[in-house]
């Protein structure tokens, strides 16, 4: 580690009482608040996921979705909340290609799926939650209601997007463009009409028991008001895309009334007496584990940390584990023992050499012949700018980001959970709502026999992986990330700077961060870059020499400018939380 110079922005919280950490102090401040008036973990995090939706619009919304793990106290286990909608009956690729496309647009109404996030949050609230639907949304409606104070990123995502609301996106200039400009950073932003969304859900949540509310809210969006002007929207409106083209969606009413949230068994791992819990194979989760399973039979510890020897072989196990996750993933059969068992991770661990690898190499597991999508012939200068939001261009093309936040309360329940889609440049707004549909559907491949096929019923492939570890099979850890294709290099970095580096919870999530863009993105235009990898600025210049040296194309970026993790803990009978200073908006609270 000599020459990375470690430095923390902020104090570990430590407390007895309860913890919430998230992507913006707003949605923690909510968090905390519901605990300190008799709420548990599970009614905090969904006050705090619908905050987010207003706070954070052009990361997150109404129309997108929320995997979840949580810990029940009660129950003694981890759950995995299930809130990713499905592709609609109208989504074959025989329809989409007859569109002459190849791959599925990144914004408009064809990216559509059923927006699962009311469904997950829900759910949760129902099963393990004690508030009432009306209790929990009261703070979003207030801050949908009266406005939220602009980021300078929200300001800088609707200035690149302007001219697409103002030529083709009318309904989305009407709320994102308030007096016909953009708003400033720091001004007030407000969405009466999402306001008004959330206040009618409310009033068919009354009378009769909790759980009956609950359930009333959801026959409201999933076959009631909510359902029926989105089924509206897609059957009857046409819009540009990122393709160019205009086009309407295949979303129906029976799509959204056919689908509900699920709960799940998580997928798991051992490592260093840690057992690491994702969701399944639908998601990108498991890639984390597949990463831990290649560097179990490594000694991470004699490298040193954030060492060359340490960082090239993170890097180059990140790389294998998502060249799996390219042939293997998707709402399938997924040969997921296999892809997890000793003598599996035995044969990849070998072939990581002491140079870097520039090919994509999927494995084998039990025999069985990998098949890898055709990818996109996408040059490097053509690929989008930026981490997460990059550059928009005239067809309106930006990929969103997404939202975190873990909750731990005194009672020792958890949750970690990844609230995103249905960003504010996915797709235009639903006039009558106030919010827009989601663009997850870009994660299926138009081809054939892939598990991650776009196919009628399915979950895409997606990139949100909240993130749970149990510690000699106790609850100890839940934390997560924004940040797509980087969500499970992040998240990884940070739970080796805690196991392996022995940083506390804030000195592993400031500590200088790296990921790699090897392997396709997950979003359009599913662009890679071989051996591609970004550092911060802040890690050792001769680590960096030595990767290059070893054939890493190292990009170097700001000292500050990588990974957006959060995380809570219980650890020694104390609640701990710590929070990402990086983007000046991620705050952990809790006492």
């Amino acid at each position: 580690m000599k020459g990375t110079t470690l430095f923390t922005t902020r104090p570990e919280l430590t407390g007895d009482f309860g913890m919430v950490a998230s992507t913006h102090w707003l949605a923690s401040a909510t968090g905390m608040g519901v605990l300190e008036r008799g709420g548990n973990a599970f009614d905090a995090a969904v006050a705090a996921g619908f905050v987010l939706q207003v706070a954070e619009p052009h990361l997150n919304g109404p129309g997108g979705e929320v995997p979840i793990l949580l810990w029940d106290e009660a129950e003694q286990r981890v759950s995995v909340v299930c809130g990713q909608g499905v592709a609609p009956a109208g989504a074959t690729i025989d329809h989409y290609t007859g569109l002459g496309l190849d791959i599925v647009p990144g914004t408009g109404l064809l990216a559509a799926t059923v927006p699962g996030a009311f469904g997950g949050w829900l759910l949760m609230l129902e099963r393990w939650g004690t508030w009432s639907l009306a209790d929990v949304l009261e703070p979003a409606i207030h801050y949908a209601e009266h406005g939220i104070p602009v980021l300078e990123r929200i300001s800088a995502t609707i200035g690149k997007v302007e001219q697409l609301f103002r030529e083709d996106w009318p309904t989305s200039a009407a709320t994102w463009l308030p007096g016909g400009r953009v708003p400033a950073p720091g001004s007030r932003l407000a969405n009466p009409v999402l306001a008004a969304t959330y206040r009618r859900l409310v009033e068919e949540s009354r009378g009769g028991t909790r759980e009956a509310g609950i359930e009333a809210a959801r026959r409201a969006w999933y076959s009631g008001f909510v359902a029926e002007a989105i089924a509206d929207f897609s059957a009857k409106t046409a819009w540009r895309d990122s393709s160019g083209e205009v086009r309407g969606g295949v979303l129906t009413g029976d799509d959204l009334a056919g689908w509900a949230a699920s709960v799940e068994d998580p997928v798991t791992f051992d490592y260093k007496g840690h057992t690491v819990c994702k969701t399944g194979p639908w998601g990108q989760g498991p890639v984390f584990l597949q990463q831990l399973a290649l560097l179990d039979g490594l000694d991470l510890d004699a490298m040193g940390f954030l060492s060359a020897d340490y960082v090239h072989t993170v890097i180059e196990s990140a790389k294998l584990a998502f060249a799996d996750r390219e042939a293997w993933y998707g709402d399938a059969d997924v040969p997921m023992a296999d892809l997890l068992s000793p003598e599996y991770a035995v044969a990849r661990r070998a072939l990581i050499g002491g140079a870097a690898s520039m090919e994509l190499r999927p494995g084998a597991p039990g025999g069985r012949t990998p098949c890898m999508p055709k990818f996109p012939d996408i040059a490097v200068q053509e690929r989008p700018a930026g981490i997460g939001e990059p550059t928009v261009g005239r067809d309106g093309y930006t990929r969103g980001d997404t939202c975190h936040v873990d909750v731990v309360d005194r009672h020792g329940n958890m949750v970690s959970a990844t609230p995103s889609g249905g960003w504010l440049q996915s797709s235009p707004i639903i006039p009558e709502l106030g919010f827009c549909l989601g663009t997850r559907a870009q994660m299926f491949w138009l081809q054939e026999g892939l598990p991650a096929s776009l196919r009628p019923g399915a979950r895409p492939r997606t990139t949100l992986s909240p993130s749970f570890a149990l510690r000699d099979g106790r609850p100890y850890l839940a934390f997560g990330t924004p940040g797509g294709d980087q969500q499970d290099q992040w998240s990884v970095n940070f739970f080796l700077s805690v196991v392996h580096g022995g940083l506390n919870l804030q000195e592993a999530i400031d500590a200088p961060m790296f990921h790699s863009e090897h392997f396709p993105s997950s979003f359009y235009p599913r662009a890679a870059l071989p051996g591609v990898m970004h550092v911060e600025q802040r890690l050792d210049p001769a680590v960096v020499a030595e990767l290059r040296r070893r054939g890493h194309v190292v990009e170097v970026d700001g000292p500050w400018s990588i990974g957006r993790l959060s995380a809570v803990a219980r650890d020694g009978g104390f609640l701990k939380a710590a929070a990402n200073p990086r983007g000046a908006q991620g705050y952990a609270v809790g006492r």
